[in-house]
């Protein structure tokens, strides 16, 4: 895994202690192509809900992100979080080992991208109650976005704020929008 663009351009990140399944890089640049689209990216507050091994919490501070915060609920990755943010000394970003549900109630921050990755094994029933979890706390911001990476068989068109879902490789996105 390596780090596509920004302050911390190619760096390559060995995560393979972890039991972890990152984004792949083309479907990790695939969708940064379509966020910086709409947003700014150095003016952004990110909550990175599932973070495994950082990935995606990488990619946005390496582009500037004001803040971003990488939630995990397995301590390994949560170290491991920790131990590159030491390495690559970055700012602005806090790394929580609590549940996606937990940190969802409990945080004082809003967010404009709310990034979503839970295990595939992940069934419908368990991303709604954590969408319909993250709009009840309303800590999306005017014109956010949310972005769940999740199976084929899961389907978000039922949402009101349902916006589109792209597919590259095996990896889906569905975008959802405030």
């Amino acid at each position: 895994m390596r780090i596509i663009s920004g302050k911390y351009k190619n760096r390559k990140i060995e995560f393979s202690k972890l039991r972890a399944r990152p984004t792949t890089d083309f479907a990790k640049e695939s969708l940064f192509n379509l966020l910086q689209n709409n947003y700014n990216l150095s003016e952004v507050v990110v909550l990175d809900l599932f973070a495994g091994c950082g990935n995606i919490s990488y990619e946005f501070i390496s582009r500037g992100s004001i803040r971003t915060i990488a939630i995990d609920s397995n301590l390994p990755c949560v170290n491991f979080i920790k131990k590159m943010k030491k390495k690559l000394e970055m700012e602005n970003f806090e790394i929580y080992y609590s549940t996606a549900i937990k940190h969802i109630y409990q945080t004082k921050y809003k967010f404009d991208i709310i990034f979503i990755d839970p295990p595939y094994s992940f069934d419908q029933k368990k991303y709604n109650e954590i969408l319909d979890t993250i709009y009840k706390k309303n800590i999306l911001n005017k014109d956010g976005t949310i972005v769940v990476e999740h199976s084929k068989l899961i389907n978000f068109n039922t949402y009101t704020q349902f916006s589109e879902q792209r597919k590259y490789g095996k990896v889906h996105f569905s975008f959802l929008i405030q």
